[in-house]
């Protein structure tokens, strides 16, 4: 047998491809059979898919379908970035004002998009030197931090990734995502699991709940050992304190003073940069 013949068996060439037979079936002459549900090919059946009792198997998909297109694409660590999506860039009215005092609160903090943005192109330099596959942005992929995120990639020429999810609101991705890169979940928990999977650093802007929930989510997991330590960098020291008293949960010993070394605020993107080269210089 040819080493030609050895790798078609070894992959499985010598099967007939399920594309081959999903064609197939649509050229099938219309039959009470072969139109009926019951007929579908089983992973072509986008009814049978939803079925509850498909969870697991759908949970399976959303894991593997961004870990296979992201390992295509060569991309080996990221740098994350998560933040409001309510932020305008400065001289811009957000997407989602509700009245005056609103917009008000949000163009104040206006400062941190173009933060966020500038940092990612200092960071996205750095990813244009591995040819994009390290030091790669990741975001959320809406409007707001996640659109800035994206954007200071776009703006150096380099890529970027985004992972979205289906809400009833901020639906779209943001036009500065690489669209190869551009991924869509249904489950928050698979969605949490890429942004750590090749993370190398996580940098949390001025946000809202959900910018708390992937905060708190991977900070947990450093403290308990199920990732490993990588730097924690919190932009806007003056926007988080107020809002969260570390101390005192050190202070009250519900955290350990030590866990407050798990994570540095910061308040330029080039002292963030430096913080994250120093870190694996140092490794």
């Amino acid at each position: 047998m040819t080493d030609e013949n050895q790798n078609d068996r070894r992959v499985g060439k010598h099967f007939r491809t399920s594309q081959q037979d999903i064609k197939r079936v649509e050229e099938m002459p219309k039959t009470a059979q072969t139109v009926h549900p019951a007929y579908r090919l089983a992973f072509a059946d986008s009814d049978f898919l939803t079925r509850e009792e498909l969870r697991p198997v759908r949970l399976q998909l959303e894991l593997l379908k961004p870990q296979l297109l992201l390992d295509e694409q060569g991309i080996e660590s990221t740098v994350v970035v998560f933040g409001s999506a309510r932020i305008p860039e400065p001289g811009k009215k957000s997407e989602r004002d509700y009245n005056e005092a609103t917009h008000t609160a949000l163009t104040k903090n206006a400062k941190y998009y173009e933060m966020a943005r500038e940092f990612s192109q200092i960071v996205t330099k750095a990813s244009i030197k591995t040819d994009c596959k390290e030091w790669v942005i990741c975001s959320g992929g809406g409007p707001g931090i996640m659109e800035a995120a994206n954007r200071g990639a776009d703006d150096v020429g380099g890529c970027s990734i985004a992972l979205n999810i289906v809400l009833p609101f901020e639906a779209l991705p943001n036009p500065y995502v690489t669209p190869a890169l551009s991924f869509q979940f249904h489950y928050f928990a698979i969605r949490k699991m890429h942004f750590l999977l090749r993370a190398k650093a996580v940098c949390i802007f001025p946000g809202g709940f959900g910018t708390l929930d992937e905060f708190f989510e991977v900070i947990t997991l450093i403290q308990t050992q199920r990732v490993k330590p990588m730097p924690i960098l919190i932009f806007g020291k003056e926007f988080w304190e107020p809002i969260i008293n570390f101390e005192a949960l050190a202070d009250a010993g519900t955290v350990s003073h030590k866990d407050l070394d798990l994570f540095q605020f910061v308040d330029t993107p080039e002292e963030g940069w430096e913080i994250i080269e120093t870190w694996y210089k140092n490794a």
